[in-house]
């Protein structure tokens, strides 16, 4: 159903440079790898146990692991990606104290892949003729293929969340499936040679 076409790029610049606050480059540091960049950070413990928390959920999230092949697979789909929406919210409140943190600085960079996904998928959903509900075929490929570049956003996200939080990454599903290099073209080129702290 996929087709590897990229029907949008996520920005995410200004995140990135926001990890620049959380680089620490003591010898136990861990390396955090992100689009563009490489950054060691030092997490606290709550932000390795939060991590934990949010990689063992988001293990179970059908959105990221489903093959979507209709409209009703289109809502489920959208309907699971606000819950999750909602709970990576709820978990950056939690861990607010230590914003400064990788672990603040990754929930961000998940919630701007979605963010973003839904406001191409707004643009490209319009209304639809009454007498028809269906989606057009070219706008569903779209849809299906946008699904695909958020998946694999947040699959590598939550593999570096793993890497936070000390564990094992999740052996079959929707991370195991994505992970390796990040697929750089599904993101709008970032010059980070002129960035300073």
């Amino acid at each position: 159903m996929r087709s590897g076409a990229i029907p949008f790029q996520f920005e995410i610049e200004d995140v990135l440079r926001g990890f620049l606050k959380s680089a620490n480059g003591r010898t136990s540091s861990i390396l955090l790898t992100l689009p563009f960049i490489n950054v060691r950070v030092l997490p606290s413990t709550i932000e390795t146990r939060v991590a934990a928390q949010l990689v063992i959920r988001a293990s179970d999230r059908r959105v990221l692991s489903a093959q979507e092949c209709c409209d009703e697979c289109i809502n489920d789909a959208l309907r699971s990606l606000q819950e999750m929406r909602a709970e990576f919210v709820a978990k950056q409140i939690e861990v607010l104290d230590v914003r400064d943190g990788p672990l603040y600085r990754l929930i961000e960079l998940m919630l701007v892949g979605i963010r973003q996904f839904l406001t191409f998928e707004q643009r490209l959903i319009k209304p639809k003729r009454s007498d028809d509900p269906t989606l057009p075929v070219d706008t569903r490929q779209a849809y299906f293929d946008g699904l695909e570049l958020l998946r694999g956003h947040l699959s590598r996200c939550l593999g570096q969340l793993a890497v936070l939080a000390g564990i094992n990454v999740p052996s079959d599903g929707l991370i195991s499936g994505y992970q390796g290099v990040w697929q750089i073209d599904a993101y709008k080129p970032v010059d980070c040679g002129n960035w300073t702290n």
